[in-house]
This record gives structure tokens, C-alpha cells and sequence, in this order.
């Protein structure tokens, strides 16, 4: 079975083509630029160069049409007929409360979808566009929705209830959603297999961790808690977004800046975080040279940062009274050892201990621990595209 996985922004597209009998990955590429002048298909067979195709695409529908025409290209293609292709995997940010676990798409999920276009104005369209694209182009292919917010839908409700009047609750659907799901989900399913555990009995903290953020509390395979909110903007402080701060300040901002609602939600989502702290960049290995290098408010950025993911894992140990393992995954949990050991360096009293030479490792599984350390930790590259494949294989075959 080949599986097609799409992950549709608002002006890009990222997909990958995947063989399902050995997991292998055929191609992937990125089309970015979608609607504006300039977009340009990084495509990259497996086993060949990458072809880079520049050519104006208007829409989602023909950026599908792009992707297509590459992978069943007689040089740089992987396919000979797009019916090779045996089913699409939609990734999809913004499910609601309504979905529990991946779906096929029909009406009813299409309708669902847009309902939550509200709380993700940007992700969901595009998630719809692409779905729609794929179903006009590959007509009679199973199309399949996995969601961002499936995963943190086992919150129980003092984990997603905001402390707002219920009302808002009951007739806007204000609540902790949480996001990043198939990430913690994919990277606790691999803890447990690494550390030849049962996931039904296991204590896991999960930390997503790239230019967005977020922590999970995973207790015996079921997420508890999350970091992210109603929106991505809560949680943890990220490349551009503020996190959690006192909601007065939004009213503050707004009356001495003379902000619209527009600006403010600009304001906080794309020039706070890290970047607003440091004044040097989104991206953490821009600010650890420059603190490298003397830069007191990126030292300042870096250290905050850490703070916080600390005091997420400790919130999330004290809920399940203690940890078995914390997993570190996504770009900057992947690849920064120096953010790692900040980190974990007060972590002792949950039985943490790192291992600096282990600690110094890329690229793969990997457990970072001393090996008398009581509270694993753990090095796991995400791969949700596989976790999108596998669930779309699974749906497909019922």
C-alpha cells in the first residue's frame, strides 16, 4: 500500500509519499509559496537529488497538481500511475472536541472541520483546500483527516476547563484543545517500545520543542495535560509567540500602544517569544551564539525558555506523582544537547540524570540517562508523517 500524506499551510504544502509494507519513505518535498509570486517545489526522490521547480501556483488545487505531476515525473518520479497512490493522509490542526482519533472524510468531517476554522484561521482552510484539491484530482481515493487535536481530547475536564464563566464554554467551545498531538502521540508510542514498556503503565512527559512548544502529559498511553490552549499561543514561551501571560496585559498593551485586535494578535504571536525577549531571532541557535557571544538578553531568552519547560515537567510529574521517562523531540529538542542538559540540571529530585557523551548524539533514538538514573530520558525524532500513514492505513484496511 502507498499512503500520500499532505500537510497544507495557508501558502505552503509539505508531503510525502510512503510504502507502507516497509515503512520506506519514496519521496517528500515542499512546495512553498502558494498564491504569491515565486513558489517553488523542493522535490526530493528517494535515492536521487532533489529537483528544485520554480513555477507561479495560484492555489492549493494546482500546487496538488504540481505534487502529482512530480511524483509521476519520467525522471525524478516514483510513479508510473497516480492510481498507485491507495490513499491520502490529511494532516488537519483544529478538530474541537469532536474527534477522538483519526477519520475518513465525508460531509459530516468536512463540516466539522470548517466549524473550527474560528479558532484556526489560518491552518484550517488550508487543511480544507487540500483535502478538496486531492478529492477533485484523485477522485475514488480514500481521504483521511488526522488531527493535531485528536490526542488531548483524553484531558479530563480540570485539565481543559478555563476558569471563565461555563457559558462560555457551552456556547463557544471555550477550552484547552492542546496541539502538536501526533508528534506526542508518535513519540510516546516509540518511548515505550524503546524502553520495552507497556504504554497502559507507563509516566511520560513528552516536550515538543521547536520554534512552537509544547509539553504533554502522558499517563498510561492518554494524554492528561498539555501545555497549548484554545490556540497555540498558550503554553510555553516559542520562536514567536509569548505563551501564557496575565491576560490584563493584552488590555494594557492595547490602550498604551493604541493597538487594534489585528495588531495585539499580531503583536503576540509573531513578534514575542523568543525573538521579542532576545531582539537577536526566532531561532534558538541564532540566540545561543549570540549569548555565546556575550548577548545579555539572549542569555535571558535562552534561560527563560528552559524555566519554563522545567516547570511544565515538574506541573506534570506532581499530576501523575512522578515520571518514567521525559521525551525531548522536534527541532530544537532533537538537535540542541546545550538546551537539553539546561533543562534537566534541577530535574535530580524526579531522578533525572544525564549522560554528556550520550547527551552529544543526533539523529537518532536514544537514551540519554546515566544508567543508575531512576527517570529516563529520552532523545526521539518526531515523524508524524508516518504517524498520519499509519493511521490512514488502518482506517483504509477497516
Amino acid at each position: 500500500m502507498k499512503i500520500l500524506v499532505v500537510n497544507c499551510g495557508s501558502s505552503s504544502l509539505k508531503y510525502q509519499l510512503l510504502a507502507m509494507e516497509t515503512k520506506a519513505e519514496l519521496a517528500k518535498g515542499l512546495l512553498e509559496r502558494i498564491g504569491m509570486a515565486g513558489s517553488v517545489l523542493t522535490h526530493q526522490p528517494e535515492g536521487k537529488e532533489k529537483t528544485v521547480i520554480t513555477k507561479d501556483i495560484a492555489n492549493h488545487n494546482e500546487g496538488i497538481r504540481l505534487v502529482l505531476d512530480s511524483l509521476l515525473h519520467p525522471e525524478y518520479g516514483v510513479l508510473k500511475n497516480v492510481n498507485e497512490v491507495d490513499a491520502v493522509g490529511h494532516r488537519v490542526v483544529h478538530g474541537g472536541d469532536k474527534f477522538t482519533k483519526s477519520v475518513q472524510v465525508n460531509d459530516d468531517v468536512m463540516k466539522a472541520i470548517e466549524d473550527c476554522i474560528v479558532f484556526s484561521p489560518l491552518h484550517n482552510p488550508a487543511n480544507i483546500a487540500g483535502i478538496k484539491a486531492c478529492q477533485a484530482l484523485m477522485p475514488g481515493v480514500p481521504q483521511t483527516v488526522v488531527f493535531d487535536t485528536a490526542f488531548h481530547q483524553t484531558m479530563p475536564p480540570e485539565s481543559y476547563i478555563y476558569a471563565l464563566p461555563y457559558e462560555a464554554y457551552e456556547k463557544y467551545g471555550v477550552r484547552r484543545y492542546g496541539f502538536h498531538g501526533t508528534s506526542h502521540r508518535y513519540v510516546s508510542l516509540r518511548a515505550a517500545k524503546f524502553l520495552n514498556r507497556s504504554e497502559k503503565d507507563f509516566k511520560l512527559i513528552t516536550c515538543h520543542l521547536g520554534n512552537g512548544a509544547s509539553v504533554a502529559a502522558i499517563l498510561n498511553g492518554q494524554c492528561i495535560d498539555t501545555s497549548m490552549g484554545l490556540t497555540p499561543l498558550e503554553g510555553l514561551v516559542m520562536g514567536t509567540r509569548s505563551g501564557s501571560i496575565d491576560p490584563e496585559i493584552v488590555n494594557y498593551l492595547m490602550e498604551k500602544e493604541h493597538m487594534t485586535t489585528a495588531e495585539i494578535k499580531d503583536y503576540l504571536n509573531k513578534k514575542s517569544g523568543i525573538l521579542g525577549i532576545s531582539g537577536v531571532s526566532s531561532d534558538f541557535r541564532d540566540v545561543e551564539e549570540a549569548a555565546g557571544a556575550g548577548n545579555k538578553r539572549a542569555q535571558l531568552a535562552w534561560n527563560v525558555f528552559a524555566h519554563k519547560v522545567r516547570k511544565y515537567i515538574g506541573a506534570y510529574a506532581a499530576l501523575m506523582n512522578g515520571a518514567d521517562a521525559i521525551v525531548f523531540t522536534a527541532g530544537l529538542g532533537e538537535n540542541s544537547s546545550s538546551m537539553r542538559l539546561e533543562i534537566c540540571k534541577t530535574l535530580g529530585f524526579l531522578g533525572v540524570s544525564i549522560d554528556p557523551e550520550k547527551n552529544k548524539k543526533r539523529g537518532i533514538e536514544n537514551d540519554i540517562s546515566t544508567a543508575d538514573a531512576k527517570c529516563r530520558v529520552l532523545v526521539i525524532p518526531t515523524n508524524e508523517e508516518l504517524m498520519i500513514a499509519l493511521d490512514t492505513e488502518e482506517i483504509v484496511k477497516k
